[in-house]
């Protein structure tokens, strides 16, 4: 793909390479690279400190900083693929030295990292990854990695190829041309081009497939497979590390078929100055984008949930609203009723005036009690029982309403904690999820046992008791002892014994025509005027009493649902927060690769 007329020997590119790279070290960047490699820490370092903010899993804000700390690393090769496809192999055909060992088995049990060093010796760092060291001049600016295998049977080997991956400056990803993509080579390159990496393509071994035709059908697969995969044309090479090896290794007449110059010149281009420069800063903002979007995505689903949830808080909001206006609509169409009882008593009132102060009956107005005992009777009779009852169904239907409400409370919460159930990701754990179902839980335990353990007759004997003691207090008589009615009673016996010493009075004018009229129209205006004086107090009492009954039922019902709403809206607020931010973070670091700005 990229040899030129006359394809190089299998020293002379590995040469050009150690001569581009050895020269790109010891140049200093540029006033423009230190200027791109400044921005470039400051957009990783404003992407972790969102992450950190969020909060981001520890492995994830690992990755990142370890993404970080490479800018200051020697750049990075990294060698994948299934352990059978012959990376270890190919490592050494690239470096020219015997460094791993081979063999048809798993050799390569944990991450082998190889680094220049005047003498060859091993070791291991504190990631557990196996370090050889060893006098090639290719390795004085660059390391080379090769990993255990992506279809390894101990899978902490491919745990730590998946953390090592996202260090990598360019990734060769080496497959066999026998078994050319395996299941756990197509899931393994998923995750490469999910972190945004350089990747070439190294289809291994076609010294094994008997005809150029074969050859053909093998590489047409894999560039079909990448492309579908990467969602790009990837570089691809076709070699035989096999061969490159023993041309290396005093065989030239292998060099050819090998495969080896075509993509050594292709290392040899990708290692200049530029370009290693341009791939030293991209990869670190591959990680970055990919951990971004990852957030991005992350917040989105969550605020899908959050968006339910306000909505469902939103609907008991307003469902509390219209509960507190048809609790007082209801109110007054029962005050309506308790109001009658006394405007039929003042009815009768009338009537037992009209029939009483007249000429006939003249001898009886002398006898006081006889009048008030008859106007307890004709006129009260059983106003304040029918006032009581009235104001007991009220009562009784204020506190049906009330643990109606509860009811409902309880079923909407359960319907959330269901939904809740069902949305919660199989593999999570701890956080957003776990902190909402919490919060969720426990307020919806309360508001059932609020429902399951309403008394109605404790509920309804605490109004009554306040409505008594509000009654009692505009009457000025104590309130001990007296029901309702019993109060009433003693108000509308005040009432009795005016109007009984009005009647009485007017005997002493009985002899005059005109007198006994204006007698009755002062007993009718006293009468009237008392009546709606209990009228007023009474329904003000009532109506006061009520007022405060309501409001502690609505109070009580939002501050019961309090504590899962306010952690509702935060959240709401902080990934509303977090998604406009990543995706500033992710629109300016795109801005900087179309700009073509990673360039020293």
């Amino acid at each position: 793909m990229c040899s030129g007329a006359r394809r190089p020997g299998p020293g002379e590119a590995r040469r050009a390479i150690q001569s581009r790279v050895a020269f790109g070290s010891s140049r200093l960047l540029s006033a423009s690279a230190e200027r791109q490699l400044v921005e470039v820490r400051r957009q990783l370092a404003e992407l972790r400190d969102l992450l950190v903010a969020l909060p981001a899993t520890t492995p994830d804000l690992a990755t990142l900083s370890a993404s970080i700390g490479q800018l200051d690393e020697l750049f990075m090769i990294v060698v994948v693929g299934e352990f059978n496809a012959g990376k270890s192999a190919f490592v050494n055909a690239l470096l020219g030295e015997r460094v791993f060992e081979e063999g048809v088995i798993p050799t390569t049990a944990r991450i082998q990292l190889i680094r220049y060093a005047a003498t060859a010796a091993s070791g291991h760092d504190d990631r557990g990854a196996l370090v050889t060291t060893a006098p090639v001049e290719l390795l004085r600016d660059l390391q080379i990695v090769d990993t255990p295998g992506t279809n390894a049977l101990d899978r902490e080997h491919e745990r730590l190829t998946r953390e090592f991956v996202p260090r990598a400056d360019l990734v060769l990803f080496v497959t066999s041309a026998d078994r050319p993509f395996t299941e756990s080579e197509r899931a393994f390159l998923e995750t490469l081009r999910d972190w945004g990496k350089k990747i070439v393509i190294v289809v291994n071994k076609i010294d094994i497939l008997e005809s150029d035709v074969q050859v053909a059908e093998v590489l047409t697969f894999v560039d079909r497979a990448a492309s579908r995969l990467l969602g790009i044309t990837a570089e691809r090479f076709a070699v035989s590390a096999r061969l490159a090896w023993r041309a290396k290794r005093g065989d030239p007449e292998q060099w050819a078929a090998s495969g080896f110059g075509p993509l050594e010149a292709f290392l040899h281009d990708t290692l200049d100055n530029d370009e290693r420069f341009r791939l030293k800063l991209a990869s670190p903002l591959g990680v970055g984008s990919s951990l971004a979007a990852r957030y991005e995505g992350l917040a989105a689903d969550r605020l899908a949930v959050l968006s339910a949830d306000v909505e469902s808080m939103d609907a008991t909001t307003r469902q509390l609203s219209l509960y507190g206006d048809d609790l007082e609509r209801g109110f007054e169409l029962r005050m309506t009723a308790v109001e009658k009882a006394l405007v039929d008593m003042e009815s009768r009132g009338q009537t037992f005036l009209d029939d009483t102060l007249r000429l006939g009956r003249v001898f009886d107005l002398m006898n006081r009690s006889r009048v008030q005992h008859e106007f307890e009777e004709r006129v009260i009779a059983d106003a304040p029982a029918e006032v009581e009852r009235r104001v007991s169904e009220l009562i009784d239907w204020l506190v049906d309403q009330d643990v109606r409400q509860w009811q409902a409370l309880a079923s909407r919460l359960a319907q959330r904690r269901q939904a809740l159930g069902e949305q919660m990701p199989g593999g999570e754990s701890g956080g957003f999820h776990n902190d909402r179902a919490a919060l969720l839980d426990s307020v919806g335990r309360e508001t059932q046992r609020v429902v399951e353990t309403f008394d109605h007759r404790t509920e309804a004997q605490a109004l009554a008791d306040g409505a008594r003691t509000a009654v009692a207090a505009t009457a000025a008589v104590g309130a001990s002892a007296l029901g309702l009615g019993a109060l009433v009673t003693v108000v509308a016996t005040t009432a009795a014994a005016d109007v009984s010493g009005i009647l009485a009075a007017s005997v002493l004018g009985a002899v005059g025509m005109l007198i006994l009229p204006a007698k009755r129209r002062r007993a009718r205006g006293e009468l009237e005027s008392k009546i709606a004086d209990l009228r007023q107090r009474l329904t003000t009492a009532l109506r006061k009493e009520f007022v405060v009954a309501r409001d502690r039922s609505v109070h009580r019902l939002a501050d019961s649902i309090g504590p899962y709403s306010r952690f509702v809206r935060a959240e709401q607020a902080k990934w509303t927060d977090a998604r406009t931010a990543l995706e500033r973070w992710r629109a300016r670091e795109s801005t900087t690769r179309a700009a073509g700005a990673l360039r020293p």
